[in-house]
């Protein structure tokens, strides 16, 4: 591949991929925000953490993790307590209810992108299928 194809590949990639999120994303049950939603699935996977390892995790400020964590504490969706290493720092950890919501989330954009898959050509579907293992190693390191 020459360098300028590379970069029309990394920027078609970038482009398609951004917008099936987003659009995903979308899709669904009206209710937090995306922000919260991707703090609250990354809780409901690594367990419990501390609000700036979360912050850190999920590439924001600790102040807006805090606002974050605030809303879904009030909504139900997460439990906070202190940390009893570090009375200073605090914890946060799905609930049962924000686990559901991750599911529900998670369900919904799954059932949403089957029916764009089901809408494709074989021939697509077969393509996208041989290009997972190339998309997963790009994440591999995430």
């Amino acid at each position: 591949m020459t360098s300028t194809s590379v970069q029309d590949v990394s920027g078609r990639l970038y482009l398609a991929v951004g917008r099936l999120s987003r659009s995903l994303r979308q899709a669904g049950v009206p209710g937090p925000g995306h922000g919260a939603i991707s703090a609250l699935a990354t809780l409901v996977h690594a367990g419990q953490l501390r609000l700036g390892d979360l912050a850190a995790r999920e590439g924001v400020a600790a102040a807006t993790m805090s606002r974050i964590i605030a809303s879904l504490v009030e909504s139900g969706y997460v439990s906070r307590e202190s940390d009893p290493v570090d009375r200073r720092a605090w914890l946060a950890k799905a609930t049962e209810e924000g686990e559901r919501l991750v599911s529900g989330v998670r369900s919904t954009r799954v059932q949403e992108l089957n029916r764009r898959l089901d809408r494709l050509s074989p021939d697509h579907r077969e393509a996208l299928l041989a290009a997972l293992p190339a998309l997963e190693a790009l994440i591999a390191d995430d």
